[in-house]
């Protein structure tokens, strides 16, 4: 799994929330993701529960959740939660982008494909365009490095 927090305007620009998601990098589906009002930890944490909901506990042991090195991820609050799970830490070198560009890719498509080609007047309507969005992502656009399959369909091909 990959993890970051990526910054979002709204009501012309003049404000902002931001938006914590896990990626899966099996299927490069979108496990969990939050969106805020504000950069606290609170949103990062529910971000993280809500994609271990969807892992087995017998997958904790090897699980790996990669980062890069932003205050969140450094934060003893987040490894505690991840050391009481089981769940093994990994952290991009300092200053190399380079080492998050999964989930960094998946940002640049919501924006590409999204945001910079809609305004929003409001958080609510900014909410509602980023949760279809994510459906879509999911379970509607096909990818070339998924056999051009949705990471949905992929995830149940290769499991079948």
């Amino acid at each position: 799994m990959a993890t970051d927090i990526t910054y979002l305007k709204y009501d012309n620009g003049c404000k902002r929330m931001y938006l914590s998601a896990i990626e899966d990098l099996y299927n490069k589906e979108i496990m969990a993701y939050k969106i805020s009002d504000t950069l606290d930890m609170s949103f990062v944490e529910q971000t993280l529960g809500e994609a271990f909901k969807k892992v087995k506990t017998s997958e904790f042991k090897n699980l790996i959740i990669h980062s890069d090195q932003g205050s969140h991820y450094k934060s003893n609050i987040y490894k505690s939660i991840l050391k009481k799970s089981g769940v093994r830490q990994s952290m991009s070198r300092k200053g190399n982008c380079y080492d998050n560009a999964c989930i960094e890719n998946f940002f640049g498509h919501l924006k590409t494909e999204l945001i910079y080609q809609n305004s929003y007047n409001s958080k609510e309507e900014l909410i509602k365009s980023i949760d279809d969005y994510i459906y879509w992502y999911d379970n509607c656009r096909f990818q070339a490095g998924l056999k051009n399959m949705t990471p949905a369909e992929y995830r149940c091909h290769m499991i079948s």
